[in-house]
């Protein structure tokens, strides 16, 4: 796979000993405006690959974001205003400081109204885009041409990144990641404009801290590529933008988004499951075994489960390599970097709900590519045979891109019907939360009213427990006037009650929930005074609130008229009978 590269040949004037493969002096292959020739051809692959999601309906995360969201609803500048407001209501209704994500969906709203193939093909070009940044920054490392196009290449099949970009709403995933790329990518030539595009991935997905150390490490690799004081200096203005954002953002992951998982009470189990979670990435990323819709791998308790006793010889294998690169001023070891930096907001130090998903390896990928192509080049250096080398391993990696590709046609389209992705995570987790829901279904319909409530309780042990959707869904319909099921959902009702009593300064739409649930438990006083509560903070959900308060003090005045009815009733029996 070695090739010159003379578009980026004379960006960085560093010795070839400190970066990885050497180059030969040949011609270079790629053409003046390769990048739009290149962004072309993964475009036009990956509309091939994803055209059986391109109809996909909005889906989970969607309703919130786009379909229901008063947030994402028109592009005003009061809208705009409220969204970037870093304490807002906004932010505390999506549990993220992502205020580019909400302006990108608006102006999508904006374009496309309900239309989801509009949604759908931006996903797609932003998608094709990053595997064009991928290839240009992997061309900064000096990787030979046909190696980057190869690794730009796997990034734009790989079937693990199907979630990422059928599912509309992760839009923020696909944005938050071209700029990323694009910042590394500017930041030696143009650190000003690359320190505007890093802040804008922040703002778009917190994920995109990993840029940061990404960063250093480019620069501690590369001591020759600009003046270092001047280097220095821009990577601290990038811990500065980092720090005022992180202000907001971790006050609402704090609030919204931080989970108590009592199994990680023991250090060691939870040390062990962030072990687990990194040997699964690294298998997905390799192989594309076990990508899955919503992965629910339980807690490792067990000191000889497979996945955490894989991860000892992995990790200490990285581990070593990226500390010896970056010791001898590697980019190979910098790209190592770029992975684990993507995998650490996501690996479980900070527990989170659904502790795996496909769509968390879109950031670590293109640092796993990295590194291996440079360990690759690195290794090819020392042999004496290295064209027939080249030859047997582009035929391998061209062979393993076919494999991806034909996957993620499969898993595209999967998200043609919302149901087929329940089957998949089903098949892949039997004992999971979304295979309790399915089973209670099928109980359901069989009339099983005590399987299916059952059932039901395990899902809500797994975090299936929204009790509104659950007394909506029609495949529930025929047990829903079951003393069982009413009871499930009174206890439901009540789970939500007690996570909610921990927050401190609940948003009007979390106020809203809450009086749902206790008007679920037939505890309309208390539903009363949430209602007011959310009506006096105003916002976006203000008529509905009020709309609502109406309902609920109609509904107790005409029970409370009632129940007087009742008593005069029964009063006035009690006397004809004593007469």
């Amino acid at each position: 796979m070695e090739c010159a590269d003379g578009a980026e040949g004379a960006a960085d004037a560093r010795p070839a000993a400190q970066s990885g493969p050497s180059r030969s002096a040949s011609a270079p292959l790629l053409p003046t405006g390769w990048p739009f020739l290149v962004f072309a051809a993964f475009a036009l692959l990956d509309y091939w690959i994803y055209r059986g999601a391109l109809r996909s309906p909005f889906f989970s995360d969607d309703i919130g974001y786009i379909v229901s969201s008063p947030y994402t609803r028109e592009l005003s500048l009061s809208g705009v205003a409220a969204i970037f407001d870093p304490f807002g209501a906004a932010s505390l209704y999506t549990a993220n400081y992502a205020p580019v994500h909400l302006l990108l969906t608006t102006i999508e709203r904006s374009i496309f109204a309900g239309d989801v193939l509009g949604f759908h093909l931006v996903n797609v070009g932003i998608h094709a885009l990053n595997s064009t940044l991928l290839v240009a920054l992997l061309l900064r490392s000096r990787v030979p041409v046909v190696g980057a196009l190869l690794g730009g290449l796997i990034f734009a099949v790989h079937p693990a990144n199907v979630e990422a970009v059928a599912w509309i709403s992760q839009l923020k995933t696909n944005a938050s990641l071209a700029l990323s790329l694009g910042a590394l990518l500017a930041f030696f030539r143009y650190p000003l404009f690359a320190t505007g595009l890093f802040a804008l991935a922040l703002l778009t997905k917190a994920t995109a801290l990993f840029a940061l150390p990404s960063a250093i490490a480019f620069a501690w690799a590369r001591p020759g590529s600009a003046s270092a004081g001047r280097t220095w200096m821009w990577l601290g203005v990038w811990v500065v933008v980092f720090g005022v954002y992180a202000v907001p953002q971790l006050g609402f992951f704090g609030a919204m988004g931080a989970v108590d998982v009592p199994a990680y009470e023991d250090p060691w189990v939870h040390f062990r499951t962030i072990a687990s979670v990194g040997t699964r990435y690294l298998v997905m990323a390799a192989t594309g075994y076990g990508v899955s819709a919503f992965h629910e791998p339980p807690p490792v308790f067990s000191a000889v489960d497979p996945w955490w006793l894989a991860a000892l010889p992995l990790g200490a294998l990285l581990a070593w390599r990226t500390f010896t690169t970056l010791r001898n001023r590697s980019e190979e070891g910098a790209w190592w970097l770029v992975a684990i930096a993507a995998f650490a907001p996501v690996s479980q130090f900070f527990p989170f709900l659904n502790p795996v998903a496909n769509r968390y390896l879109y950031f670590i990928l293109p640092g796993l590519i990295g590194g291996t192509l440079l360990a690759y080049g690195s290794w090819r250096s020392r042999l004496s045979s290295a064209s027939r080398v080249d030859f047997i391993s582009a035929g391998a990696v061209i062979a393993l891109s076919v494999f991806f590709a034909v996957g993620s046609i499969d898993r595209a389209r999967l998200w043609s019907n919302p149901t087929l992705l329940y089957l998949d995570a089903a098949r892949h987790y039997p004992e999971g939360g979304t295979a309790a829901f399915l089973a209670a279904r099928s109980a359901a319909q069989q009339g099983d009213v005590k399987a299916a409530v059952g059932h039901l309780r395990r899902a809500a042990d797994h975090g299936i427990d929204r009790f509104m959707a659950m007394r909506n869904d029609p495949g529930l319909a025929p047990i829903r006037d079951s003393p069982e099921f009413e009871q499930l959902i009174h206890d439901m009702a009540g789970r939500w009650i007690e996570r909610a009593s921990r927050r401190e300064d609940p948003s009007p739409a979390e106020l809203r929930v809450i009086a749902q649930a206790h008007m679920i438990r037939e505890e309309y006083a208390r539903a009363e005074v949430l209602l007011e509560e959310a009506l006096r903070a105003g916002g976006p959900f203000e008529d509905v609130v009020r709309s609502e308060l109406e309902a609920l003090r109609a509904f107790m005045k005409e029970s409370s008229d009632q129940e007087a009815e009742e008593a005069a009733e029964r009063g006035g029996s009690h006397r004809t009978q004593s007469h």
